[in-house]
C-alpha cells in the first residue's frame, strides 16, 4: 500500500546528505568504509519504508538481498563488464571493489533496522499519514 511517512522519509533525506558528506569529506580507514556500507542499508530501508506500508522484516531482508547482490556485481566487474567503467556515476552506485568485509557491514545495518523496528516501532503502531 502506498503511503507517505514523514519519519523515515526526514531519516531517509538526513541518511543520504551523511552519506554525501562521508564521501566528500572522509577519507579514513573506518567511517568511509565500514560505517558509509553500514548506513548505505539503512538509507535504503527507510527510503522503501517512506513511501510503502509493508511490513519491516521482508522489507529488511529485501535491502540486505539487494546490497548483496550489489557487492557480487562488483566480485564480477559488472560495471567494466557493462563498459561503464569510464562512467563516475555508475562507479559510484555500483562501485568496483568486492569485499568480504562489506558484507559483514551489510549485516550490521539490516541488524541496526531491525532492533530498531523492534525497539522504537513494534512495526505495527508507525504512524502513517
Amino acid at each position: 500500500m502506498l503511503i507517505f511517512n514523514r519519519k523515515c522519509f526526514s531519516l531517509t533525506i538526513l541518511l543520504f546528505i551523511i552519506e554525501v558528506l562521508i564521501a566528500l569529506y572522509v577519507h579514513d580507514s573506518i567511517i568511509r568504509p565500514y560505517v558509509g556500507d553500514i548506513l548505505v542499508v539503512i538509507l535504503i530501508y527507510c527510503f522503501i519504508k517512506s513511501f510503502f506500508k509493508l511490513p519491516f522484516l521482508p522489507v529488511a531482508i529485501s535491502v540486505l538481498i539487494f546490497a548483496f547482490l550489489i557487492e557480487m556485481l562488483q566480485y564480477f566487474r559488472f560495471v567494466e563488464v557493462i563498459g561503464l567503467q569510464d562512467s563516475k556515476l555508475a562507479t559510484i552506485i555500483i562501485g568496483t571493489s568486492f569485499a568480504w568485509m562489506d558484507m559483514l557491514t551489510y549485516v550490521i545495518g539490516f541488524v541496526i533496522v531491525i532492533i530498531s523496528e523492534n525497539i522504537f516501532h513494534n512495526s505495527n503502531k508507525i504512524n502513517y499519514i
